[in-house]
C-alpha cells in the first residue's frame, strides 16, 4: 500500500486536541454511478423467486413425495443406512426449502423428524405412528394448498408434533445427557 506523503495529511488544530485526516485511497478506485443506474440484487432475486412461486407447490409435492418414499422403503427394509440416510436428506431438504416455498409449518414439521431420526438411539424402537403422523402432515400441508400457514390447524398441528417428539427422545434419552442438550434447545427454523 502506498504511503502518504506528509503535505496529503490534513492536520487540524484546536485548542484542547488535533484532528487528522488522510486521504482514503480507495477514492481513485470507487466509481460513482447515477440514481438511476443503481442495481438491486435483492430486488432482483425477490423478483426471480416471484417468477417461480408457481413451480414452488410442485417442487414441494416432489419433496413430500419423495419423503414418502423414503419411508415406504424404510417400512419395507427396516433402518438400513442408505434407508436411514435417504429419509434423512429428504427429511431435511422440506426443513430447508418449505419455508421459502409458502409452507412454514411443513418446515417445523420436516425438522422434529430430523431431530427424531438424529437423536433417537434406536430407531427400529421409535414408534411408527411417530414417522407416520410427521410424514402425512407434511403432505397434507402441501397436498391441502395450505401455503403460507392460511390455516392454523397446520401450525397447530406442527408445534403438537414437535412437542410429541421432544417428549419421546427426552424420554428415550434420559441415560444420555450429551443428548439432551440438543434435544431440548428451541428450533432454529422459521415460522416455529
Amino acid at each position: 500500500m502506498a504511503r502518504n506523503s506528509p503535505r496529503d495529511i490534513e492536520v487540524k488544530a484546536f485548542a484542547t486536541h488535533h484532528v487528522i485526516t488522510q486521504p482514503n485511497p480507495l477514492r481513485k478506485v470507487l466509481r460513482r454511478v447515477e440514481e438511476k443506474d443503481m442495481d438491486d440484487p435483492v430486488g432482483r432475486a425477490e423478483q426471480a423467486l416471484a417468477g417461480l412461486s408457481s413451480e414452488f407447490k410442485d417442487w414441494m409435492a416432489v419433496e413430500a413425495g419423495r419423503l414418502a418414499a423414503a419411508y415406504a422403503a424404510v417400512q419395507k427394509d427396516g433402518f438400513t443406512k442408505e434407508a436411514r440416510d435417504e429419509l434423512f436428506r429428504a427429511a431435511h431438504d422440506i426443513k430447508g426449502d418449505a419455508a421459502t416455498f409458502g409452507y412454514p409449518s411443513a418446515a417445523v414439521i420436516a425438522e422434529s423428524l430430523c431431530r427424531v431420526i438424529e437423536h433417537a438411539p434406536d430407531l427400529a424402537k421409535v414408534p411408527g405412528e411417530l414417522f407416520s403422523h410427521h410424514i402425512n402432515a407434511i403432505q397434507a400441508i402441501v397436498h391441502e394448498n395450505t401455503r403460507l400457514d392460511s390455516l392454523s390447524v397446520s401450525g397447530e398441528l406442527s408445534r403438537r408434533l414437535r412437542r410429541v417428539a421432544d417428549d419421546y427422545l427426552a424420554h428415550v434419552n434420559r441415560d444420555r445427557p450429551e443428548h439432551l442438550e440438543a434435544i431440548l434447545a428451541p428450533s432454529i427454523v422459521p415460522g416455529d
